[in-house]
C-alpha cells in the first residue's frame, strides 16, 4: 500500500530524468531531418552525409584542426543512424525528445530540496504542504532521481524536488571521495 492509499488520497507523480551531463544531442538534426521523415527519407539523409565526412573522402590540403572536425561530425552521423535507423531504438529516443520537451516547459511552483519536506516515518514518505492546505507527496523509493515534479493532492500546483547528494552516497571504494566532492561543488 502506497502513503497516498494509506492517506485515503489520490497522488499524481511526474518523474522527470535529467541527465546530469548536460543536453543531449539532437539526432535529427545532426542528419539534417525531422522526426515527421521515414526511414527511406532518413537513409538518404545518412548515406550522402556519412559520404561527406567519410574520413577517407577528405582532401589532404585540410588542417587539422578541420580534420578533427570532421572526424567529429562522421561519427555523429553514424550515431544518429544507429539510433535513428532502427524502429525500437528510434520510438525510444522520440520518447525521450519529447519528455525532455515537456521538462523544459512544465509549469514549477518552486524548487526544494527533498531536505526541505518533513520525513514521515509511518508512511515512509516526504512531505511538503502546499499554500491550498494540500501536501506534495514524494515516496522513499521515488527519490531516485536527481530532480522529481510532483504535483499537489488537492490542486494543479507542482513544486521540483532536487535530491542532495549525502556524503555516504558520495563516498565510494578506492578513496576517491575528495575528487567526487570537488566534482559536485
Amino acid at each position: 500500500m502506497t502513503a497516498a492509499q494509506k492517506r485515503g488520497k489520490k497522488t499524481l507523480y511526474i518523474r522527470i530524468m535529467v541527465d546530469s551531463s548536460g543536453p543531449q544531442k539532437d539526432w535529427y538534426s545532426v542528419l539534417g531531418a525531422c522526426p515527421t521523415d521515414d526511414i527511406k527519407e532518413l537513409k538518404q539523409k545518412y548515406q550522402k552525409l556519412i559520404l561527406m565526412f567519410h574520413p577517407d573522402k577528405q582532401r589532404q590540403d585540410v588542417s587539422e584542426g578541420e580534420a578533427e572536425q570532421h572526424l567529429q561530425r562522421f561519427i555523429d552521423i553514424d550515431q544518429a543512424w544507429k539510433i535513428l535507423g532502427n524502429e525500437e531504438s528510434r520510438k525510444k529516443y522520440n520518447l525521450e525528445l519529447r519528455a525532455n520537451e515537456l521538462k523544459q516547459s512544465w509549469p514549477v511552483d518552486a524548487h526544494i530540496t527533498h531536505e526541505d519536506m518533513n520525513w514521515d516515518c509511518e508512511t515512509e514518505c516526504y512531505t511538503y504542504s502546499c499554500r491550498c492546505g494540500g501536501e506534495f507527496i514524494l515516496e522513499k523509493d521515488e527519490m531516485e532521481e536527481m530532480e522529481t515534479v510532483v504535483c499537489c493532492d488537492s490542486c494543479s500546483l507542482s513544486i521540483e524536488v532536487k535530491k542532495v547528494r549525502t556524503r555516504a552516497e558520495v563516498e565510494c571504494s578506492g578513496g576517491c571521495l575528495h575528487k567526487q566532492l570537488n566534482s559536485i561543488r
